[in-house]
């Protein structure tokens, strides 16, 4: 006897499939309402996130590679980057959220108790950046708890939220995060402002921040030696796309979310254009810096 196909993986092609089959997938998880707030902590006109994906050596560990050579690119996030990094935060007072994988945090424990001591807040990103998307259910499960009680250990805080390694869901994703009863994801792109996430077309009382890649340095520096990917922006350039984007969030009063990754923004020339966009931003009046965590409760309890 055949197994009827699930609605979540139908069979046929796209055209061929009923509509249950496509409006069950839709649904699945889906933007509910707004959560922006009508205004920012103490009036402020913008609220400003910045966040930090410490993959470092992970991004050659989660193919199961081990080329020394692409883990020293890695090693540099920790060793160079992370220093540049909190130096030029807290010489502009800045707090920030750093998503990290399990494996980060162990090879690198100290760096994550000094950001939390400076104030930064620590989120979880898997264990060894693993295409979370593609697990099986039970595998997903346990390495989001397992990474959750890492960062727990080493930071000394539970963290309420995350940023999933593969900037997506699987279908069981979000039913993860509620059972560990985090407060926000920030991994989907539905939005410029905060929204609630629904699951099934309900209410998950769940916050998302969202991300875009337009707002992401790895899209406009990354390279891949071995492929024919060789993207390369000018720094200026990046800043020019990150200002218009900060520009576009003071004139509507929202929420400016910016994604970086220290082994791509820490080197000389581009640790600048960071720099020169706290600089910008802090031109301006009414504006509120604070950590994604910040903005979520803000949120939550605003909007």
């Amino acid at each position: 006897m055949s197994s009827k196909p699930s609605p979540i993986d139908p069979e046929g092609e796209p055209w061929q499939w009923p509509d249950e089959s496509w409006q069950v997938i839709v649904d699945k998880v889906r933007a509910g309402r707004s959560l922006k707030p009508k205004s920012w902590k103490d009036g402020a006109q913008v609220a400003v996130a910045i966040s930090f994906d410490s993959d470092h050596e992970t991004s050659t560990l989660r193919w199961g590679h081990s080329s020394p050579g692409k883990l020293s690119q890695g090693q540099y996030g920790g060793r160079v980057a992370i220093p540049r990094i909190r130096e030029l935060l807290a010489r502009y007072d800045v707090p920030a959220t750093f998503f990290v994988p399990a494996v980060v945090a162990k090879i690198h424990p100290d760096e994550q108790r000094g950001l939390v001591d400076e104030g930064h807040e620590l989120g979880i990103h898997g264990w060894i950046h693993e295409l979370n998307s593609s697990l099986p259910p039970a595998d997903e499960r346990d390495l989001m708890m397992r990474a959750a009680d890492v960062l727990e250990k080493i930071g000394g805080a539970r963290p309420v939220g995350m940023r999933t390694p593969s900037w997506d869901f699987s279908a069981h994703t979000l039913a993860i995060c509620r059972e560990m009863g985090l407060l926000y994801d920030s991994s989907m792109m539905a939005d410029d402002e905060p929204y609630e996430l629904l699951e099934d077309g309900k209410p998950t009382g769940m916050v998302e921040l969202p991300v875009e890649w337009i707002r992401d340095d790895a899209v406009y520096f990354n390279m891949d030696r071995f492929s024919a990917l060789r993207p390369y922006t000018p720094p200026s350039s990046v800043l020019e796309v990150f200002m218009a984007e900060f520009d576009g969030a003071y004139e509507e009063g929202g929420l400016f979310l910016l994604t970086m990754h220290p082994h791509i923004i820490g080197h000389r020339s581009r640790i600048r254009l960071l720099e020169e966009l706290i600089q910008y931003i802090r031109s301006h009046t009414g504006v509120w810096f604070a950590t994604h965590a910040d903005v979520a409760r803000y949120c939550k309890d605003n909007a």
